[in-house]
């Protein structure tokens, strides 16, 4: 992929409607790729998924995937990243270039277990040093690691 490739925001069958639409536009703002992978938990009519990505969606290339083989058969060459709590690699250490695939779970389980365990070596957290909670919200992790990702490949300017 070129070093001008977008980067491309993989959400595997998420359930809250305003973290998609938050996450929409985060893509709209950084020219990156939204897919969206298997069931979703809500319809692409929703308001409030309407609403949170605000008037921003005609900026926005979103693509839909049955599964997530299925976006894997299509990019056989792409790099994926895919972040869980149950990863010990920082993303800081991920190495990210233009092109790169970022794969969520859906916010109350996660990806499957044995997409991580699967994959060792682009499984990666974010680290949370206080310790306090399990997890960040969905939204909040696309945008830190995202914009991480930009900076390593020289794209914030």
């Amino acid at each position: 992929m070129s070093s001008q490739a977008p980067f491309n925001i993989v959400l595997v069958e998420p359930e809250i409607p305003p973290n998609t639409g938050n996450i929409a536009r985060l893509c709209a703002a950084t020219g990156s790729i939204l897919h969206l992978v298997g069931k979703l938990g809500f319809s692409m009519d929703d308001r409030y998924l309407k609403r949170a990505g605000l008037d921003y969606w005609e900026f926005v290339t979103l693509r839909q995937w049955p599964d997530l083989a299925a976006l894997q058969a299509a990019v056989p060459e792409a790099r994926f990243f895919y972040l869980s709590t149950k990863a010990s690699r920082s993303y800081l250490e991920a190495g990210f270039r233009a092109g790169d695939f970022i794969v969520f779970g859906k916010e109350t389980k996660g990806l499957p277990e044995e997409v991580i365990l699967a994959n060792p070596h682009t499984a990666i957290t974010i680290p949370m040093p206080a310790g306090k909670v399990r997890s960040l919200n969905l939204s909040t992790s696309a945008g830190i690691v995202l914009y991480e990702a930009l900076r390593q490949s020289g794209r914030l300017g």
